[in-house]
């Protein structure tokens, strides 16, 4: 963890990406604000719109700004084209600022495809870093995981993947404040002889590392609480992600199905009621919204497109405790350490 913290910060907010509209962002920004004296927030979209809306719910005005960007990187936007004829999108103009200093972050719930392109071209790759990788919070046993690349590569060699590690290690030890956490490489068995040769090669190459690299791990261990961060590539990543949010999304309706086939049923849900609400509070993915891309030299966070404010505020606050801790700055140190 970084011993000096950043005490103020700026972050820009992308609010025209998510499917709600931008009042979303402004809830999410209000209680953000009210909750850290030395924020500040930029908002980026549709001046009048956002400015009736900032009035609406009674935001600080002291400690906002609205840039003016009238174009909106579309859900349907090709990556190529949203940096070639997007340049006045607000997701641009916000990514902008970050590259001139002018905040410290970007959260937006736009386009995964066209904000990692424009993130990647207009703040470039971190010296040392070969690709970008999008890392997210999920629950686990009595804690929680951190697991990359998530989507934003299809391959990955083992050069690459112990960087995703590295990257995920400094992370976690921010997100979760933990002094040394646990990393594994996600595989299909946990003996050494499993496993195709890149996940095999990047495995000598963590175990020659200063990292705390504790092996392979399989798919249902994941939430078991056996590491802090799993490794593997995008590919393989955002099937893992889909699955799981398929399979709770599956669990969910089929309980809730159960508890109304008849009044047997019904009398046992509300029997349970407390149980079932703790749990749900428990898996509620809202509370861990907000997927970084690290490797950038700049901070990036990718809100969900069907962000509530609820969800959209816990993005805001991830980019918050990575600008804290200067997550890029200690990225670029531990990899100078490893190389050198």
């Amino acid at each position: 963890m970084s011993e000096h913290l950043k005490s103020e910060y700026t972050i820009a907010l992308d609010a025209m990406g998510g499917d709600h509209g931008p009042e979303i962002v402004i809830l999410a920004a209000k209680e953000s604000l009210e909750m850290h004296e030395n924020l500040r927030v930029v908002f980026f979209g549709k001046k009048e719109e956002l400015d009736d809306l900032c009035k609406k719910n009674i935001i600080d005005q002291k400690r906002i700004n609205i840039v003016d960007a009238q174009d909106v990187v579309e859900m349907s936007d090709s990556p190529v084209d949203s940096i070639r004829n997007k340049k006045n999108s607000s997701m641009r103009i916000a990514l902008d600022f970050v590259k001139e200093k002018k905040a410290d972050a970007c959260v937006s719930a736009g386009n995964t495809g066209a904000l990692m392109a424009t993130a990647k071209f207009v703040l470039k790759m971190l010296p040392g870093i070969n690709r970008p990788a999008i890392i997210a919070e999920l629950p686990a046993k009595k804690k929680t995981v951190h697991m990359l690349d998530l989507g934003a590569n299809i391959t990955n060699d083992p050069e690459q993947l112990f960087q995703f590690a590295l990257m995920g290690s400094i992370v976690s030890s921010d997100i979760c404040q933990i002094l040394n956490p646990k990393v594994a490489l996600l595989n299909i068995g946990e003996e050494d002889l499993k496993g195709n040769e890149n996940v095999k090669n990047t495995a000598h190459l963590l175990s020659q590392s200063s990292l705390n690299y504790i092996g392979f791990i399989e798919g249902n261990e994941i939430f078991s609480g056996k590491t802090d961060v799993v490794v593997t590539d995008g590919f393989s990543g955002n099937i893992a992600l889909k699955s799981i949010e398929g399979t709770v999304e599956f669990v969910t309706s089929s309980l809730t199905r159960a508890y109304k086939k008849n009044w047997l049923t019904r009398l046992q849900a509300l029997m349970t009621k407390s149980v079932l609400s703790d749990l749900m509070v428990e898996m509620d993915s809202r509370k861990y919204n907000g997927a970084s891309l690290v490797g950038l030299d700049g901070i990036v966070i990718k809100s969900h497109g069907g962000a509530d404010a609820f969800a959209f505020h816990h993005a805001i606050e991830t980019a918050i405790v990575e600008v804290k801790h200067q997550v890029p700055n200690q990225i670029r140190s531990l990899l100078e350490k490893e190389t050198s």
